[in-house]
């Protein structure tokens, strides 16, 4: 339930935004562990990592401009896949930051890389992939970043990215 009270925080938040940041800034949420968040190793158990990365991503949303666009324009994020790798545990009521940033995109997906850091270091580091969605189907890259007011150059996405998309194509074609 706690994840639903920080999601009313969230939306607090977002209501009363006067910042905003560009497409490619890297965007933090601070967040403190709770004992609901932990598990039976007293620590933040791993499902409420990605949970806390979905607040972010929204947090990320509204910083960068996009989240009433988006609202208005009733698209919803899906997710396609998420690759994460932990470094050390966070502790029970230990503050820490989930920093998002969109590294690329490709004809279809965005790429999304968020950290977990705390006061005593890097405690995650994840990659997401996904789309935004609308009634209609899937919204084109190109029609978000026009929403966003992107012009620039596409960035050219990271080697740990480019490993990843490419063994996530090999899954589709040795799992039909």
């Amino acid at each position: 339930m706690n994840l639903y009270f920080r999601l009313l925080l969230l939306f607090w938040k977002i209501k009363t935004n006067k910042e905003y940041q560009q497409l490619l800034d890297t965007v933090e949420c601070r967040f403190r562990v709770l004992p609901s968040d932990c598990d039976i190793n007293l620590h933040l158990t791993n499902s409420r990592y990605l949970a806390f990365m979905d607040l972010a991503r929204t947090w990320m949303t509204e910083r960068i401009g996009l989240f009433s666009a988006v609202m208005k324009k009733r698209w919803f994020p899906i997710v396609n896949a998420t690759a994460i790798t932990y470094i050390r545990d966070i502790k029970p009521f230990e503050s820490f930051s989930v920093s998002t940033r969109l590294v690329g995109w490709d004809h279809k997906y965005f790429y999304i890389e968020q950290k977990f850091h705390s006061a005593r270091g890097l405690h995650a580091i994840a990659y997401v992939r996904g789309v935004f969605r609308s009634k209609k189907g899937i919204v084109s890259v190109q029609e978000m970043l026009d929403v966003a007011g992107f012009d620039g150059q596409t960035p050219i996405l990271p080697t740990e990215i480019m490993h990843w998309k490419a063994m996530l194509e090999e899954k589709k074609i040795n799992n039909k």
